[in-house]
This record gives C-alpha cells, sequence and structure tokens, in this order.
C-alpha cells in the first residue's frame, strides 16, 4: 500500500515537472513572437518625414522659443502634457532624465494649454525649470495632438523624425530609437525586418 502510493506520488510530480517544462517553453515562445511597442501613432495631420512650418512662440518665462526648422544639428522634443493628467505626470521624471542624459543632441519643450499657473506649478514640482514651457493651442493643434502625454521629435532640419502617445519611458525612448533608424515607429521597422526575413 506504501508502495503503490510512492509510485503514484513520484509519477504526479514526474507528470508536474513536464507540465511545468512545457508550460515555461510556451512562455518562451510567446515571450520571443511579442514585439516592443513603441509610441503609438495616431490619426494625424502631420507624418514622419513632413516639415511643419516653424512657429515662433514665447514660452511661460518670457523667452521666445521656435518649434520646428533647422536647427544646426540639434533635434528638438516637443512633448506635450497636462497637469490634469496623471500619466503626464509620472512620465515628467522620465522626460527631465531624458532631457539630461540627450542633451548633446536634443532640446526638449514642455508644451500644453490651459492655466499658466498650474503649469508653472507642474514644471516647480517636478524639476522642470529649465525647459522651455509653451502654452499654445496653435501648436497642439499643428501636431494634431489629440490624447496626452504625446510628443514629437523633431530632426535637426525641422522634419518630423517619430511622434506618437507617450504612457511609459519605453515609449518615448522609442521616439529617440525610430529617429536613430529612420523609420516611423518601432513597429515599421519589425515589419520591414519581419518582411525581409
Amino acid at each position: 500500500m506504501i508502495l503503490t502510493s510512492q509510485v503514484l506520488l513520484w509519477a504526479a510530480v514526474v507528470i508536474q515537472a513536464v507540465l511545468i517544462a512545457a508550460l515555461a517553453r510556451q512562455v518562451g515562445v510567446l515571450h520571443e513572437r511579442i514585439a516592443p511597442a513603441g509610441a503609438l501613432t495616431l490619426h494625424q495631420n502631420v507624418r514622419v518625414g513632413d516639415t511643419p512650418t516653424p512657429l515662433e512662440l514665447k514660452a511661460i518665462d518670457g523667452e521666445t522659443v521656435v518649434v520646428g526648422g533647422k536647427r544646426s544639428g540639434r533635434s528638438q522634443l516637443v512633448f506635450f502634457a497636462s497637469p490634469d493628467c496623471p500619466v503626464c505626470k509620472s512620465l515628467l521624471p522620465v522626460l527631465r532624465s531624458s532631457a539630461e542624459a540627450e542633451r548633446d543632441w536634443l532640446d526638449v519643450v514642455l508644451a500644453g494649454d490651459g492655466d499658466a499657473a498650474a503649469y508653472r506649478r507642474l514644471a516647480v514640482e517636478h524639476g522642470l525649470g529649465r525647459l522651455p514651457l509653451l502654452l499654445s493651442e496653435a501648436l497642439g493643434r499643428a501636431f494634431g495632438v489629440s490624447k496626452l502625454p504625446y510628443g514629437v521629435l523633431l530632426d535637426e532640419g525641422g522634419k518630423v523624425a517619430s511622434l506618437g502617445l507617450i504612457n511609459s519611458r519605453e515609449h518615448l525612448e522609442s521616439l529617440f530609437e525610430a529617429k536613430e533608424r529612420g523609420v516611423a515607429s518601432l513597429q515599421e521597422f519589425l515589419a520591414k525586418r519581419n518582411g525581409a526575413a
């Protein structure tokens, strides 16, 4: 009786080990199939490769900032956010660290529209005092911003290098990666790579 129960117990252990190994293999296969998700491009009136008309705007501190146009070897990231947006607030530390890490080639601009005092508080709370802060509904409309947070990366020549909805650090970094690889989005890069394979 004891011998039979031990044999059955060991058989159950072996069966469980085989099932766990099969499950682990399937998780690995799924992990390989899942592509990294970059910034989500929405239906917009500006596309990658377009050269939007440069806009000269006043920042809330009175400084004049030009969005777009040729920038003598520097790219420009326009990050649209709102003080009422919890996802925007969670990404502002990421934006600050990206602006610092990429300062050799990138100028970062924080943009939105609404109450200037609320935006000032937001900038102070998140240590963004050195970034120009533009409040312009026309700027958001020019880039077709419909949801926040949203980012537009302009290359050195003023062309749109990448753009999209930003919900995580990975989405923000995907704008830089898409520009480096010369594609509209990481999804386009993966589609091209998979099509060539």
